[in-house]
């Protein structure tokens, strides 16, 4: 599976509006055949950062960053931030999210 973490750092007048920017693009893409999942949250120590955590099968990326929904987001999201998004991504030997060991409830 690709395992990706990319950190988007908004302008602070998008950073209210930045979900729903994003929105079409997330719904979109969390419908493409071998996206496992497609999430984003926010940062705690910065109100204007957005991580998004995505994963897809491992033949599946190509077609997700040649859509026309990535397309358009890649199009659009530069207008609402501050800075080249930051990211990691990783083909790792798994097929989902697996319990953590340190802590059992």
């Amino acid at each position: 599976m690709i395992f990706i973490v990319v950190k988007f750092k908004t302008k602070p007048e998008w950073t209210e509006r930045w979900l729903e920017l994003v929105g079409p693009f997330t719904e979109a893409t969390r419908a493409e055949p071998g996206n496992k999942w497609f999430d984003w949250s926010r940062s705690v120590d910065d109100p204007n950062e957005f991580v998004l955590v995505e994963a897809f099968d491992n033949d599946a990326a190509g077609a997700h960053v040649n859509s026309e929904h990535f397309h358009e987001a890649v199009r659009v999201m530069p207008q609402a931030l501050i800075e080249t998004p930051r990211i990691i991504s990783h083909t790792i030997d798994a097929e989902g999210w697996s319990e953590m060991g340190e802590i059992t409830v």
